[in-house]
């Protein structure tokens, strides 16, 4: 039987390598057809997870979506899209548009299936995958724990969600500059990493892996996400999200076409588009037909869906699953509170003492983007004060001065942040910290050059 199985998926392989071979992708790009936007237009032979290949090249270069239509009956797919840059300009780079062409085009149809959200081997750095309960504090403490056990974070990302937390962090070794890959080592990571995770409820959920493959970050916490349920909702949830935030999903089913029709109405966002057509690839339903409509704030999108088995939606238990679940990628990157950019000379123990200062002046990190490029650290936080209060504007202020005006910036709504009628102790405790090159030795964090 398993022989048979893989003979037929083999046979299958060869089959779609053959037809693409026949059809090579077919890309379009026009600067004349709109007056406020590129068209971009992909004509491919059609199979499962295409869409979400176009959507995430596009996503990956900043790109902004206003208007696509997207159909892929029978053997044959189509996708048009009205695209601008992060500026609303028309994209007129021709590195950008070569690169468009090289990842869509025909040079790319010998490539592996879903190969731009595939996994990969790399010798650069060991990956690592978090999932637990959210609280104040948690980024701070596993950034703690990678100090001491002498891994540098070269970059990670951090969602929250409905009480959850995922992470997916890149770190190398402090002394090579490499990937770790000591078994051993590797096993006390993760075992001292579920422990943060757990923290005092030792019963709670709580995941981590470490490899050294590669994936698309975005994706995969997504399916991070995905997998800890972060979509379902309790009477005792706290929602925090703003009410005009919150998307609106309707799922119908269209029977003289046998098609599920799904709805979604949201506040307009960059990646909105990646996020719904991820989960949507990410569940196993195939998009047929879609019009994304986002020239205004408020962003539309119907799709036309079919389960991957050819059904549509079966029962209403699907029907409100399917609802949730896109709810919940919408809003796992809407990010209230307020935005710190912090841009520096990447040294060890960077993330690990930045996060520190947030935990002690009682900040509580939402989301938050890491990355190092030549040697520099450019941070993204989206930080919120206790228990949901606004931030302290003093808090900020004392400690953008502490840092440095230039090194980190406010790029949030001023609404987020509020006047303390007292002083700020913060100017004392931070004094000097960037303007050193050894951090001060709190609890796991280790005194580095």
């Amino acid at each position: 039987m398993e022989l048979s199985m893989s003979y037929s998926h083999d046979s299958d392989d060869e089959y779609e390598k053959l037809i693409r071979r026949m059809n090579p992708p077919r890309v379009v790009i026009d600067n004349e057809a709109c007056k406020n936007a590129t068209v971009i237009r992909v004509d491919s032979a059609n199979k499962h997870g295409i869409l979400l290949e176009v959507v995430q090249v596009l996503t990956d270069l900043n790109l902004i979506v206003t208007k696509a239509y997207i159909s892929s009956d029978g053997c044959w797919f189509m996708d048009v899209f009205n695209v601008t840059d992060e500026d609303g300009n028309k994209i007129t780079d021709e590195g950008i548009l070569d690169y468009i062409r090289k990842c869509l085009g025909p040079e790319a149809c010998f490539a592996s299936s879903m190969r731009s959200v595939g996994v990969k081997q790399s010798m650069d750095h060991t990956a690592i995958e978090l999932t637990g309960s959210d609280r104040p504090g948690l980024l701070s403490e596993v950034s703690a724990v990678l100090t001491h056990l002498k891994c540098n974070v070269v970059s990670a990302e951090v969602w929250t969600h409905n009480t959850r937390a995922a992470a997916l962090m890149q770190v190398t070794d402090e002394e090579t500059g490499g990937a770790i890959s000591d078994p051993e080592r590797l096993s006390v990571i993760k075992e001292l990493l579920c422990n943060v995770l757990k923290g005092s409820n030792k019963s709670g959920l709580a995941k981590t892996e470490v490899s050294q493959d590669v994936t698309h970050t975005e994706r995969r916490l997504h399916q991070m996400m995905f997998a800890d349920r972060d979509y379902e909702r309790t009477g005792t949830d706290d929602d925090s999200l703003d009410e005009k935030q919150r998307p609106n999903v309707n799922v119908v089913n269209c029977y003289d076409k046998d098609y599920s029709v799904v709805t979604i109405t949201s506040k307009d966002r960059p990646k909105l588009l990646f996020d719904t057509v991820c989960t949507l690839t990410d569940m196993q339903y195939v998009v047929f037909h879609a019009n994304i409509d986002a020239e205004g704030p408020e962003a539309y999108q119907e799709y036309f869906i079919r389960h991957i088995d050819g059904s549509p939606v079966k029962s209403d238990a699907e029907r409100e699953r399917v609802i949730q679940c896109l709810k919940a990628a919408i809003e796992r990157r809407v990010s209230e509170g307020l935005k710190l950019e912090l841009c520096t000379t990447d040294r060890v123990g960077l993330l690990s003492n930045v996060t520190r200062i947030f935990r002690e002046n009682s900040l509580t990190v939402t989301r938050a983007e890491v990355a190092t490029k030549s040697g520099k650290a450019v941070n993204t936080f989206y930080v919120g004060g206790a228990s949901g209060y606004p931030v302290d504007a003093k808090i900020i202020d004392s400690i953008r001065q502490s840092i440095g005006q230039t090194i980190l910036k406010v790029k949030g709504n001023p609404e987020d942040l509020k006047s303390a009628s007292q002083d700020s102790p913060t100017r004392f405790l931070f004094g000097g910290l960037f303007k050193s090159r050894s951090f001060v030795n709190f609890g796991l964090v280790r005194s580095c050059s």
